[in-house]
């Protein structure tokens, strides 16, 4: 079976927040035997070098230092990094600009950084931005994370729009030699039975690839069932769909899949499709 993903792209600023991201892509590298991209973005404008140039020089010498043990980490784990600095005002533009100069197809990116108000049921707001407007898949790594090797779990609606999102998911299931969790969650029981057609179709499609899948409907809040079938399945990874489109960034606030990614200590992978695909998790 040919890589599913060639073209990965970490994220990171090489703070503590940033580990379980740096593993996560080193570890994704090295199976697929890929180079990684990596970009590090640094916040600079030529006003605050202007006003405060030796607090700049500063962050240079601190961000030179993060750099260099990202090296090091990365040869201890005998993957290749191809290595971006990217200045600008905001840190979320640099790497969707790097993704998009990449053509990444996986960009790897830490869940959150110090916390803050509400912090278990919010992603970080760098990071936030990123999912929003990212160019390719993501995938949100919580600090303490390890690589899945258990079950793939995929939510997707009652509807045609999962075929694509199952699709990926079974792609992933089928590279680690794993099995597959497809949920469905409805808001009430009269919608259980149209969803379970649904979700039988798409149980059949994962098998069809090869891959040893199941599927279930459940009813109620769907980010609190999500994470319940993740805990029943055993899941140690989560794929969502979500829009392509600019509303996506309106959505992801107090939506589904920003309290998953918020509240899920296991990788998040949300999918980026065009045309934008639209499913509950947004």
């Amino acid at each position: 079976m040919s890589q599913l993903f060639t073209r990965l792209l970490l994220a990171t600023e090489g703070s503590e927040f940033d580990t379980g991201a740096e593993k996560m892509a080193f570890a994704l590298a090295l199976r697929c035997q890929l180079p990684l991209a990596t970009v590090v973005p640094l916040v600079s404008n030529p006003e605050y070098e202007a006003l405060a140039p030796q607090l700049a020089a500063r962050a240079e010498q601190d961000a030179a230092q993060k750099i260099a043990k990202l090296r090091e980490q990365a040869q201890a784990a005998q993957v290749t990094i191809n290595l971006r600095v990217r200045r600008g005002e905001e840190p979320y533009l640099e790497i969707v600009e790097e993704a998009k100069s990449q053509n990444s197809e996986m960009l790897i990116i830490r869940r959150r950084g110090k916390r803050g108000l509400l912090a278990n049921l919010l992603v970080g707001e760098m990071v936030s931005k990123v999912v929003a407007h990212a160019p390719c898949h993501v995938l949100i790594v919580p600090r303490e994370a390890d690589m899945w090797s258990r079950r793939v779990l995929v939510a997707v609606d009652h509807t045609e729009d999962g075929r694509p999102i199952v699709a990926v998911a079974a792609g992933v299931a089928a590279q680690c030699g794993l099995p597959l969790h497809v949920v469905s969650v409805v808001a009430a029981e009269g919608l259980r039975a149209p969803s379970h057609a649904v979700v039988t179709q798409l149980v059949e499609q994962a098998q069809r690839e090869g891959v040893a899948a199941q599927g279930e409907v459940r009813v109620g809040k769907p980010f609190t069932e999500i994470l319940a079938a993740r805990e029943a399945s055993g899941s140690d990874l989560i794929v969502l769909g979500s829009r392509g489109d600019s509303r996506i960034g309106r959505a992801l606030v107090g939506g589904v899949a920003q309290k998953v990614m918020g509240l899920s200590e296991f990788p998040v992978l949300v999918l980026h499709f065009q045309p934008p695909t639209h499913i509950h998790t947004v």
